[in-house]
């Protein structure tokens, strides 16, 4: 049986040691502004200028620089731009026997043209899209159906919300999402372990146990002796958090040092409404607002700053019918539900997931309840939804169940919708209790 570890045993020294293979652990040095900056936000993207020239093939004669000054350089047998900018100004120095001004006026002038034009464009980012991987990456949900719902997966910038009513599958494919990051980015996981912050029950550590021995049977798509090798249960670290404060404080000191250490690449809170909703009975709607707030920055930061993604499992609470509306006879529907926290918590919000639960019918499979997975919103997906079943293995998409509720195919522009559209929308409206 695999272990899980709890972040409230170790302090933040105790935790491993990020090794040298990190992110976080390969730095280039920009001499325009003369701060280190890392690999991705430096200067040189890969080995590819910013207009798409590799910078190896990018000659010192494109400078606009006194003839002297690269002269010397290339009797300093360096051949390009990008030899020169992997020495620092005293180094080029004893090697060109230039002046101080000379050399900083070479770096200047060097890092200048491979910043090239100022602008860079969403048309040429999307052209140049093998070349900025990082730009398109998802984190893969384990299941190619509900990949397709999302267009691959969880964005790895911003705070996803997964809300529905209890016994859903949330915490199933929470669970599922902490066990898909560990695996190789070709297969859709980022290489690193999950953060897992309980804050109304106990960690599932059993059905854990179950969804690691089934994953050779869900994720056909990984090679057998990938799946063997990874210890899932050593790379996913629980936290328990009853209130407001604990959780504040997990998230601000003890989240930051695994993330940065890349120990973890994906953080889940199950579930953000329950401290608040414990410790706001009564009027106290702006200390709550506030505090949420507070939290939603931080989440967004880390995100951010690791390249994280962050799920985080919500309540649902029970619409109430406008005034005017006749109410439908006893039975005939369900009541509407929507997230709890209301405005405050929704405007953190990248995206937004509600997963539904009905009861059987005629055309469900015996045994099994219908669910369904829906997108309320998200700036890069049209609202749709798929079915899904959750199993033995997991969570798995139902093919043939996805549709646009927008009445459109995905990567069509959004209409203002018809009558019966913009209800539906309206109705997923968070709650403002």
């Amino acid at each position: 049986m695999q272990r899980t570890h709890h972040l409230s045993k170790p302090s933040a020294c105790e935790f491993p040691t990020y090794t040298a293979s990190s992110p976080t652990a390969h730095r280039a040095h920009c001499y325009t502004c003369r701060v280190d900056r890392s690999a991705s936000e430096s200067v040189l993207l890969g080995n590819y200028h910013l207009c798409g020239q590799r910078a190896e093939e990018m000659d010192l004669d494109q400078l606009d620089l006194n003839p002297r000054i690269i002269a010397a350089i290339k009797k300093a047998k360096l051949k390009s731009i990008k030899e020169v900018l992997q020495f620092s100004g005293p180094d080029l120095q004893r090697l060109s026997g230039l002046s101080s001004p000379d050399v900083q006026r070479l770096l200047s002038t060097a890092s200048s043209h491979l910043l090239g034009r100022s602008v860079f464009t969403a048309l040429d980012l999307h052209l140049h899209k093998e070349r900025f991987p990082a730009q398109h990456q998802r984190l893969s949900l384990g299941c190619p159906v509900l990949d397709g719902l999302l267009r691959g997966g969880l964005p790895l910038d911003g705070v996803t919300e997964l809300a529905g009513r209890s016994s859903a599958g949330k915490t199933q494919l929470a669970l599922q999402l902490c066990l898909a990051v560990q695996f190789p980015r070709q297969h859709g996981g980022l290489e690193a372990g999950a953060i897992y912050i309980c804050t109304e029950d106990v960690f599932p550590s059993k059905r854990l146990q179950q969804l690691i021995s089934q994953q050779q049977h869900l994720r056909t798509d990984v090679p057998g002796q990938v799946v063997r090798k990874i210890e899932f249960g050593d790379h996913i670290f629980i936290e328990h958090a009853a209130d407001v404060d604990t959780l504040l404080a997990c998230v601000s000191k003890k989240v930051p040092v695994l993330l940065s250490r890349g120990v973890a690449r994906l953080l889940v809170i199950d579930s953000v409404a329950a401290p608040f909703r414990c410790e706001s009975e009564g009027p106290a709607w702006a200390p709550r607002a506030r505090l949420l707030q507070a939290l939603g920055a931080t989440l967004r930061q880390l995100s951010a700053a690791h390249r994280s993604p962050v799920l985080c499992i919500n309540q649902v609470t029970e619409v109430v019918e406008e005034s005017g509306t006749a109410p439908g006879p006893p039975g005939a529907r369900e009541p509407r539900v929507a997230p709890a926290l209301g405005m405050a918590w929704a405007n953190q919000l990248l995206m937004r997931l509600m997963a539904d639960r009905r009861p059987e019918d005629a055309r469900a499979a015996p045994g099994h309840a219908t669910r369904t997975l829906r997108v309320v919103f998200a700036p890069h997906l049209p609202p749709s939804s798929c079915s899904y079943t959750v199993t033995a293995e997991g969570v798995r998409g139902t093919p043939g169940t996805q549709c646009c509720r927008c009445g459109q195919a995905p990567g069509e522009r959004l209409s203002g919708g018809s009558a019966v559209q913009r209800t539906e929308w309206a109705s997923a409206r968070p709650a403002l209790h």
